[in-house]
Formats: structure tokens, C-alpha cells, sequence
């Protein structure tokens, strides 16, 4: 954006002479002034001129004052409005000569009548719609410097806003940091307590590795027993057998001796006598049988109680084992279901973290670039900013120079008036 402002200014009076005559003229300043990029240019500049002393005559000249403004926007060079007023002037002079080379006598001073008529001076029919313009253009000028004051406040209070929206997009960068660390720590404590549930599982698999061998040990006992078991109950039955074995030889040997006696020998005596010794021979094989079924039967009682007790205790200690089997791998199965769960943790809260990383990193790039436009919005703000204080400045000295020029046309006018 470019302002550029030109003034000129001309006051001029021209008289003119019949004779020779000596002049005086003045010039004011001209130079250059302004702000923004294209910058600015004044220019005042006063010709007056005056008649000189000749040997007779009037001139009658026209003074003017010429007002230009302009404005021009953006480079373009538009003229926005001019105005041009004058006024007519007056201007005479006087003359009067001795001759160089001949004395010449005393001549009558004539005067010319006609210079002496009064001029027929008229004002401007249009200086009043010229000033009611011109106060149109100082008030159209004053609202476009008050639109200009709006617009640096709004741009004041947009630079404010967005100071403050960097100041929460700095805060929330801040945020977004401890939540990656919330988020480290939370994972860390995760795989901490997944590496104590792996060692828990490998303890827990060689306890149950350790009461599997002790399980079979049991079995292959409880095995053993019953197989004694089943023998002494055999060596039972094989006594028995022979016990009735031994009982039905003697009937046997009873009845032979019966029918031996049928020849009614007297063998009363040998009988009692046989009778005694075989009698005597099985009462000493039925006590000892007795006695050894007595004490085999004891034994085996006594090794059936034991080996009941001990397959009681057998079976207390597999059922002890079964439970604690069961419990052990209902424990594992639970192990493994936390362990599959924490690892879906894990898994998950990786996931997240990631998601959140990118999240986080994406939501960095967008303040980054937000931070970007904003700062670039805020180099244009304050660059329009210093454009319009330098229009705003333009505009003042502008405004002072028309309220200077206006000043002095009012007090000539009421002078002349």
C-alpha cells in the first residue's frame, strides 16, 4: 500500500508596464515530505510581482490562488479532487526617466483617466458551492481517518486475541508433553508387572512339574500296594485250600482205617495206638497250620491295615494332589488370562500412545502452523498498522494545512468583504 500526497499552492500577482520598470518577486519553498512507501511531496510556492518606477503608464494583472490535492492509493495514481479558485488582482506602476545623453526640458505629467476608473471587481459566484465542498471533502476526510482509528483498534485488539492464543497453544504443548510422560510411565509399570506375572508363571509351572512327579510316584506306590494286596489275599485262599486239603486226607485216612478193621482182627490196640500217633501227627499239623494260618493271617492283617492305612493316606495325598493340581491350574489358566489381558493392555496403551504421539504431533504441526499464520497475520496487522499512522499522520498534516489555507481565504475574503 502507497500514499502519496501532492499540494501546491500559487499565489501569483502579474503588472505589466509601459515603460521601464523594476521588479520585485518571491518564491516560497518547495519540498518534499511525506510517509509510507511511495512517500509524499509539498509544494508552496508564492510569485508575486510589482510594478516598477517608468516614465508612465498602469498595468492591471490577475492574481490567483490555485489549490490542487490529491490522493492517490496503491501506486495508481487516481486523482481523487481538485480545486482552483482565484481572484482577480490589481497591479500598476509609475514610470518617470531623465534622458541619458539630452537634456530634456520639463514635460506635463499626463495621467490616463482610464487607469484611475474603478475596475469592475466581482466575486466568484461559485466560491460558495467551492467551500461546501471543500468542508464535504474535510468531512469525508475525517471519516475516513475515523474508519482508520476503528480499524487500528480492531487490528489492536486482533493482535491482544492472538497473543492470547499463543499463550494457551504454548500452555497445551506443555500439557501434551506430561501426558507422554504419564503415558511412559503407565506402560513401564505395565511391563514391570508383566515380567513379575512371567516369573510367577514359570515358579508356578515348576511347582506343578514338581507335584506331577510326586502324583506318579504315588501312583506307582498305590500300584505296588494293591499288587501285594492281591497277592497275600491269593496266599490266603492258597492256605485255605490247603488247610481243606489236609482236612479232607485226614477223613480219608479215617475211613481206610475203618474198613481195614473189617477182617475182626483185634487190632483195637494197634488201632488206638495208629489212631493215637495220626491223632497225635494231626494235632501237631492242624496247630501248626493253625499257627502258621494264625500268624500268616495276623501278618496279612497287619500288612492290610498298614497298607490301608498307608493306601488311605495314599488316597488323601493324591486327592491333596488332585486339588491342588486343579488349583494350581486353575491359577495358571488365571496367570494366562491376566498375562493375555496385560499384554492386550499393553498392547492397547501402546496403541494409544502412538495414537496420542501422533496426535500430539500432529496438533504441534497445526500450532506450528498456526503459530506461523498467526505470526504472519500479525507482521501484516502491524505493517497495515504503520501504514495507516502513516496515512493517519498524512491525513493530520493534510487537514492542518487545508484549516491554515481555509483560515487565510476567510480572513482575505473578510478583509476584501
Amino acid at each position: 500500500m502507497s500514499v502519496r500526497a501532492v499540494k501546491t499552492t500559487t499565489l501569483s500577482s502579474v503588472s505589466t508596464s509601459r515603460g521601464p520598470s523594476q521588479g520585485f518577486s518571491s518564491r516560497s519553498f518547495s519540498g518534499y515530505g511525506g510517509y509510507g512507501v511511495g512517500g509524499g511531496r509539498q509544494s508552496f510556492a508564492i510569485h508575486s510581482s510589482y510594478g516598477g518606477l517608468g516614465n508612465s503608464g498602469a498595468a492591471v494583472g490577475t492574481g490567483g490562488f490555485k489549490v490542487v490535492s490529491g490522493y492517490a492509493a496503491g501506486g495508481s495514481g487516481n486523482r481523487v479532487g481538485g480545486v482552483e479558485y482565484g481572484y482577480i488582482g490589481f497591479g500598476g506602476g509609475m514610470a518617470g526617466g531623465i534622458a541619458n545623453d539630452v537634456v530634456a526640458p520639463i514635460t506635463a505629467v499626463t495621467v490616463n483617466r482610464s487607469l484611475l476608473a474603478p475596475l469592475n471587481v466581482e466575486i466568484d459566484p461559485t466560491i460558495h458551492s467551492i467551500r461546501t465542498q471543500e468542508k464535504e471533502q474535510i468531512k469525508t476526510l475525517n471519516n475516513r481517518f475515523a474508519s482508520f482509528i476503528d480499524k487500528v483498534r480492531f487490528l489492536e485488539q486482533q493482535n491482544k486475541m492472538l497473543e492470547t492464543k499463543w499463550k494457551l497453544l504454548q500452555e497445551q504443548t506443555t500439557s501434551r508433553s506430561n501426558i507422554d510422560m504419564m503415558f511412559e510411565a503407565y506402560i513401564a509399570n505395565l511391563r514391570k508387572h508383566l515380567d513379575n506375572l512371567g516369573h510367577e508363571k514359570l515358579k508356578l509351572e515348576s511347582d506343578l512339574h514338581h507335584m506331577t512327579g510326586l502324583v506318579e510316584d504315588y501312583k506307582i506306590k498305590y500300584e505296588d500296594e494293591i499288587n501285594k494286596r492281591s497277592e497275600c489275599e491269593n496266599n490266603f485262599v492258597l492256605i485255605k485250600k490247603e488247610i481243606q486239603e489236609m482236612q479232607g486226607q485226614i477223613k480219608d485216612i479215617s475211613v481206610v482205617v475203618e474198613m481195614d478193621n473189617s477182617r475182626d482182627l483185634d487190632m483195637d490196640a494197634i488201632v488206638a495206638e495208629v489212631r493215637a500217633q495220626y491223632e497225635d501227627v494231626a494235632n501237631r499239623s492242624r496247630a501248626e497250620a493253625e499257627t502258621w494260618y494264625q500268624t500268616k493271617y495276623a501278618e496279612m492283617q497287619q500288612s492290610a491295615g498298614r497298607y490301608g492305612h498307608d493306601l488311605k493316606l495314599s488316597k488323601a495325598e493324591i486327592s491333596d494332589m488332585n486339588r491342588r493340581i486343579v488349583r494350581l491350574q486353575s491359577e495358571i489358566d488365571m496367570v494366562k488370562s491376566q498375562k493375555n489381558h496385560l499384554e492386550a493392555q499393553i498392547a492397547e496403551a501402546e496403541e494409544r500412545g502412538e495414537l496420542a504421539v501422533t496426535d500430539a504431533k500432529h496438533r504441534i504441526r497445526e500450532l506450528e502452523e498456526a503459530l506461523q499464520r498467526a505470526k504472519q497475520d500479525m507482521a501484516m496487522q502491524v505493517r497495515q498498522y504503520q501504514e495507516l499512522m502513516n496515512v493517519k499522520l498524512a491525513l493530520d498534516i493534510e487537514i492542518a494545512t487545508y484549516r491554515k489555507l481555509l483560515e487565510g481565504e476567510e480572513d482575505r475574503y473578510n478583509a476584501d468583504a
